[in-house]
């Protein structure tokens, strides 16, 4: 038997821990810190609302800060809800970012004023006539003075909200059960993320979209990404990707995944300064304030073979 030269030995060693190394490469300790996805910037459209962004995969939906819409996917408004505060047991005014699942809209609102929130609830709309179907507030024991986002998460069976301010601002993530909206944890963010404004599960992470940027100085805003472990009361927030491609520097919104397209869905607003969450004035060059919607497309950074 020949025996095979050295050159060829290491060459072929080579290439079995290169395989190795690339099998491997999507579950290093590395890639759980870095960013899972690339996002390539597909189309921008303009909506009439403020506040919040989701989809069905058939329609858009967007909140404003007492305006629920429905859109198709070419951006043109199909319904709109001016009063969707109709039939709550508990006055509110402010909606933050929503969520879409089995036909109804999941809407986080409170009453807000001034940078204070109070009255926290979850209200579930009828995906069509985005009129109200039923509403249960939350559990104060929870320690949750203010919402900002809401997202149902189909992999827990679970809805989470987040809070923009307060004591506990941005600290924690709020777990409700779906079917009997029974509150069930809080999950320590880790770091802690600042002025959170927007929140979806998807394929089980949860992603973030934080204000944290401050436009007068144009900084841009973020997106992060949350591992949750069920049998954990913390969970690790990795910095998914910096908004420094939108049109302006502004306020960031809610966020989505298109779950047929697997788009992401950024929802901003630019134009008006906003004091404590309350829009003051106008930045000059602006005499309205403009709220649009950025689509990006999803590329996974680790494609496993």
């Amino acid at each position: 038997m020949k025996t095979k030269p050295l050159s060829l030995i290491i060459a072929l060693a080579f290439c079995s821990f290169s395989a190795v190394a690339s099998a491997n490469q999507c579950d290093s300790p590395y890639n759980q810190t870095a960013p899972k996805y690339s996002y390539q910037l597909k189309k921008t459209f303009e909506v009439d609302g403020r506040q919040g962004i989701t989809t069905d995969g058939n329609f858009y939906y967007v909140s404003g800060s007492a305006t629920l819409s429905k859109y198709d996917l070419q951006g043109n408004l199909l319904v709109s809800n001016k009063t969707p505060f109709e039939g709550y047991k508990i006055p509110a005014n402010h909606i933050g970012d929503i969520d879409v699942y089995n036909n109804e809209i999941y809407v986080s609102s409170e009453w807000f004023m001034d940078g204070v929130g109070k009255d926290i609830q979850i209200a579930v709309h009828d995906a069509e006539t985005l009129k109200l179907k039923r509403t249960f507030p939350f559990n104060p024991d929870s320690g949750q003075q203010e919402v900002s986002a809401i997202t149902v998460d189909k992999v827990n069976n679970s809805i989470w909200m987040a809070s923009w301010v307060g004591e506990e601002s941005g600290r924690y993530l709020y777990e409700y059960d779906l079917e009997t909206g029974k509150y069930k944890r809080k999950v320590h963010l880790q770091p802690v993320p600042q002025w959170i404004q927007g929140i979806v599960a998807y394929q089980g992470d949860i992603y973030l979209t934080a204000d944290d940027g401050t436009a007068d100085d144009k900084e841009a805003d973020n997106l992060y990404r949350v591992k949750i472990d069920n049998n954990k009361t913390n969970a690790p927030v990795v910095l998914e990707r910096s908004f420094d491609d939108f049109k302006d520097y502004g306020e960031i919104e809610g966020v989505a995944v298109n779950p047929k397209t697997h788009e992401l869905l950024v929802h901003s607003n630019r134009g008006k300064q906003i004091v404590l969450g309350m829009p003051k004035g106008f930045y000059p060059g602006y005499d309205r304030e403009i709220s649009e919607v950025y689509v990006y497309g999803m590329e996974p950074v680790c494609k496993k073979k």
